[in-house]
């Protein structure tokens, strides 16, 4: 079961919550039988409740949602990305320590907004063009 302040995240919804939101957003891709993922969620929950004010938490599941896994190149569970401005600022990939998934979210709210500033982001190309 989701925590309240965890939004599910489709196709649909995506942009709105993630790239056009006003705070930033911690994302976690999963899939349904992914052990290391159900080992994650209680600190992805447990995060969000800390941080709702800051951050938004949303999670994707990847079996469901084929154009999000793709145009960010997930290639793992967990994966967790943290967007600051719409866009990718931090990764972690895999079970991780909670402490870490603690740290990244404290140093991307911290460091977030000037690492986008320094950084050239390419937009992803829609895989339905060629």
């Amino acid at each position: 079961m989701v925590a309240k302040n965890i939004i599910d995240l489709d196709d649909k919804n995506w942009e709105k919550t993630v790239e056009k939101s006003d705070k930033p957003v911690f994302v976690m891709f999963y899939t349904n039988t992914c052990p290391y993922c159900k080992q994650m969620e209680p600190s992805f929950h447990e995060y969000s409740k800390e941080f709702k004010k800051k951050v938004v938490f949303a999670r994707v599941n990847l079996e469901n949602n084929p154009t999000i896994t793709s145009r960010y190149a997930i290639m793992g569970t967990p994966n967790f990305k943290f967007f600051c401005k719409r866009k990718p600022v931090q990764e972690l990939t895999g079970a991780v320590y909670p402490t870490l998934l603690k740290k990244t979210v404290e140093d991307s709210l911290h460091h977030g907004s000037e690492c986008m500033g320094k950084t050239t982001w390419i937009e992803p190309m829609d895989p339905g063009y060629s």
